[in-house]
């Protein structure tokens, strides 16, 4: 019968991850991407001497990374370098407080003892207890499938004693009393595209999580790693396909029609990186199964969306953080409206990014890459037509930057602008959704869709619509999840795919 045939749509980091391990295990495997560079959300732009990370820039829990180049009997560090980043943020308010989060458990310390002397000793029991949600909510089930209710059963007792019902906001504020240390110990919510007022405590283990493996960028961007993890795959003998969208999948008996720009193939098996809602209306439009669970997904939650402006400038602005994220004069009322409408805000938190501050080569000599972020609701939330919107919304970001880059506007040689249509055009993201589906505790574990497809036998699932979420080590995990499943319907080397 010959090595079992895999095909695999997309190559973000949750694709590569599988295709990778799948590789590895003896299957036959296609990673189809639609883009003419791997990586997805993970795509790079460059312009004029700048290089632009379109996505993902955060990069924590390196050990999911290694683990792949290991299963080649490779380190990763002889591929791509990943270069600490401290602080971990800095965080800044309109008062102008500011707060450089992240680093050594000294630093950290004394920076709560300058923002909030009276919440030191709440701080450390707030990080004792990110560290039992860790242990309870990550350790052992990050990269393990939810398939089953009983799955979920078996760890609730203890997320119940830890109170995982609650909101990220509300175990904080059962901690600190400080607005503002509230406010830089639940916006990591906000990081995998959860309202930190309505996101499940479980994800209270982010500052553990940090906290024990650091905050890293890699040399040459977030494009490197991609680059190094396509070039992992292909050496393992894996067959990347750029520019190849996907445009269908019949089921026909135990064998999935794949059919793009080169023809109809058949596979025993897909995996599906590409957008959860897209994978169902779309690709597997006509199956019934699918129908059913298109449908069910446009009941639930989505995450926010965003308008990401890049820009580069022709000046340096020494003295920064690589990561700041800029809070606005609201918090509670701006989330609220941003994730539930019905209408864009009229102010804005904003997160930066400052490569340039950990890898100057990411500009031209004298210059500086960033981009800015603003959350903004997706497109079911707010009928916003960005159209019109786009420009002057990002005269405004970047007008209110000027306060931290003085005569910014002045100094950007280069700009491009994403919005909610950019995610929903470019990327099939569901109503130009950023992150998927939103992380609440009833859209978690079990009760996301699961890795394995329990009514399509033959079609799994990747990213951050599945289990364990989004963010790179979420979405890494569930590529290790949903392999070991392939792995075992399909009759592959378990021992590939131990690691």
């Amino acid at each position: 019968m010959g090595e079992p045939r895999v095909a695999i749509i997309g190559s973000g980091f949750g694709g590569l991850a599988a295709a990778i391990r799948l590789q590895a295990a003896g299957a036959r495997t296609v990673l189809y991407e639609a883009h003419e560079q791997p990586g997805g959300r993970a795509g790079v732009h460059q312009e004029a001497g700048f290089t632009f990370d379109l996505g993902p820039t955060v990069i924590t829990a390196p050990h999911c990374l290694e683990e792949l180049f290991a299963l080649a009997g490779r380190r990763l560090a002889d591929h791509v370098a990943l270069l600490p980043v401290a602080p971990f943020y800095r965080l800044q308010w309109p008062d102008g407080t500011r707060f450089d989060y992240g680093g050594s458990a000294e630093s950290v310390r004394a920076q709560v003892a300058a923002l909030a002397p009276g919440d030191l000793a709440g701080f450390e029991r707030f990080m004792d207890y990110s560290r039992r949600v860790f242990q309870a909510g990550y350790e052992g089930l990050v990269d393990a499938a939810f398939l089953r209710f009983a799955d979920m059963v078996r760890v609730a007792p203890q997320l119940a004693r830890l109170r995982a019902d609650r909101s990220v906001y509300g175990a904080v504020s059962q901690f600190v009393t400080d607005e503002r240390l509230r406010q830089a110990l639940s916006f990591h919510a906000l990081l995998i595209g959860g309202n930190p007022f309505e996101t499940s405590a479980i994800y209270t283990l982010i500052p553990f999580l940090e906290h024990k493996w650091g905050v890293f960028f890699p040399r040459g961007g977030t494009g490197a790693l991609v680059a190094a993890l396509a070039n992992l795959y292909r050496s393992l003998g894996g067959e990347l396909r750029l520019g190849c969208a996907v445009e269908r999948v019949a089921v026909a008996g135990t064998q999935h029609m794949v059919t793009s720009r080169q023809g109809v193939e058949g596979y025993q098996a897909v995996v599906s990186n590409a957008d959860l809602h897209h994978t169902y209306a779309r690709l597997y439009a006509g199956t019934p199964a699918a129908e059913a669970t298109r449908a069910r997904l446009e009941r639930m939650d989505w995450s926010m969306s965003l308008v990401v402006v890049y820009f580069g400038t022709r000046r340096k602005y020494p003295g920064r953080a690589h990561h700041t994220v800029l809070f606005g004069p609201r918090y509670r009322e701006m989330l609220r409206e941003i994730f539930h409408g019905p209408a864009l805000p009229r102010d804005f938190s904003l997160y930066l990014h400052q490569p340039t501050v950990t890898d100057p080569t990411l500009a031209p000599p004298g210059g500086e890459t960033f981009y800015v972020l603003a959350p903004v609701p997706h497109l079911g939330a707010a009928a916003v037509d960005w159209r019109a919107e786009a420009v002057p919304y990002a005269e405004r970001v970047l007008a209110a930057l000027e306060t931290l880059l003085p005569d910014l506007r002045r100094e950007i040689v280069v700009k491009r602008i994403a919005t909610p249509f950019d995610f929903r055009d470019r990327l099939n993201a569901f109503q130009g959704s950023a992150f998927s589906l939103s992380p609440r505790l009833t859209q978690s574990a079990y009760f996301r869709p699961h890795n394995r497809d329990p009514r399509i036998p033959g079609l799994y699932i990747v990213g951050a619509g599945t289990h364990p979420g989004a963010g790179v080590p979420g979405v890494i995990n569930s590529g290790k999840a949903t392999a070991r499943l392939v792995a075992a319907d399909l009759g592959l080397s378990a021992e590939a795919l131990a690691s």
